[in-house]
């Protein structure tokens, strides 16, 4: 039987959530590897996902997320590595025996049976009875706040009901771990995100680790203390969801969480953390080093600005003008699509106040950003 471990919370990893660093490790996974015959899904995969908090892996279809959660729970066996649950490796351990539970997108609930007794399936398969049993599947039905419906089945429920029936018959039986494929993903937007704050309130009140499973990068940032962003099988980046969108790691995850503009140049001058570069179009942009970071001169390096961290107007460490291609009214923002003398597309977004109006579409322009906001990113 291994230790448990603890792990100290990287820098860029803190996420303010009041969960602090030292605390014992809820799943690890050390050098897991999984082959499906030549294709690799999960490749040399190392992650310390920490007690009581709600981590996401967050990525592509295809990135192997979904597997890495499917090997914790036990329905898939790494090739190679070690996987711990509560301090024990559970190579080998099948997914019955194992402190986990498992939901999904697709409820598995079962139809024929009222909501008692699909959230007490579980314990009845553990021998619990009498009082005991009814006591614990009414306080998980009231913690998903289904407590009155407890005698109606599942086709009877809306899609949210019965998703909250699949959590409760999950957290009933008090897991270590409760890890959640992609759980939303059957329902309308506005339930889904009225759910995702439920959820996040429930697992606070809990207090029980989440694994959580999603390709929706709005959905990760919402709910998460930290999240692990996967593509090809790699993780590219782990760290809470104000560090994963103000400070990427490199143009994947920059791309991936959010929109982005990214120019790549060349290094003129680097003064403390600031970088100055020029591109091929001859565009100078000052950008700031990560921490810890410091790209040589005439390297050619790619720098990153979040849309709505651009301006119209002229006030700014970088300024350059563009002609407005396309507007998108989003709601509570506008997007516009321009484009720089290049031809290279810049994309800006303008909160959209009472008093705020924007150029129209052919209107030559000029934006501004800071340098503080444009970031150099690593390969």
């Amino acid at each position: 039987m291994e230790e448990k471990r603890t792990t100290e919370r990287p820098p860029e990893a803190d996420s303010g959530a009041g969960r602090g660093p030292g605390r014992e490790v809820a799943v690890a996974l050390t050098g897991v590897t999984k082959w499906f015959g030549e294709f690799v899904a999960v490749d040399d995969l190392n992650l310390d996902i920490r007690e009581g908090e709600f981590f996401s892996l967050l990525g592509p279809s295809g990135c192997g997320k979904t597997t890495t959660l499917r090997m914790i729970a036990g329905f898939e066996q790494p090739t190679e590595g070690v996987i711990s649950v509560a301090g024990e490796a559970v190579q080998g351990v099948p997914p019955y025996r194992r402190p986990v539970n498992t939901v999904f997108q697709s409820y598995a609930i079962f139809p024929h049976l009222d909501v008692f007794d699909n959230v007490a399936f579980g314990l009845r398969r553990s021998g619990v009875k009498g009082g005991e049993l009814r006591q614990r599947v009414g306080e998980a039905c009231e913690m998903v706040q289904l407590a009155g419906f407890e005698k109606r089945k599942p086709n009877a429920l809306s899609g949210g009901q019965q998703q909250r029936v699949a959590l409760a018959r999950a957290l009933v039986n008090r897991p270590k771990v409760l890890l959640l494929d992609e759980p939303l993903g059957a329902l309308d937007l506005k339930l889904r995100k009225e759910l995702q704050l439920e959820l996040r309130n429930l697992q606070h009140e809990v207090g029980i680790t989440f694994v959580y499973v999603t390709h929706d990068q709005e959905e990760a940032l919402t709910m998460s203390d930290r999240i692990a962003v996967m593509n090809e099988g790699k993780v590219q980046q782990v760290a809470d969801p104000t560090t994963l969108y103000e400070l990427p790691k490199n143009h994947f995850v920059a791309n991936f969480i959010g929109q982005i503009n990214v120019f790549s140049g060349e290094v003129e001058s680097v003064e403390g953390g600031r970088v100055k570069l020029r591109d091929g179009e001859g565009l100078k942009v000052e950008a700031m080093a990560r921490d810890g970071e410091r790209p040589g001169i005439g390297q050619r390096v790619q720098v990153a600005v979040r849309p709505e961290k651009i301006r119209f107007g002229s006030s700014g460490d970088n300024v350059c003008g563009v002609e407005v291609r396309q507007i998108v009214y989003l709601g509570i923002s506008t997007q516009y699509i321009t484009a720089l003398p290049g031809g290279e597309k810049l994309v800006v977004y303008q909160q959209n106040a009472h008093d705020t109006t924007g150029p129209a579409v052919g209107e030559e322009v000029q934006v501004a950003w800071d340098a503080n906001n444009c970031l150099v990113l690593g390969g």
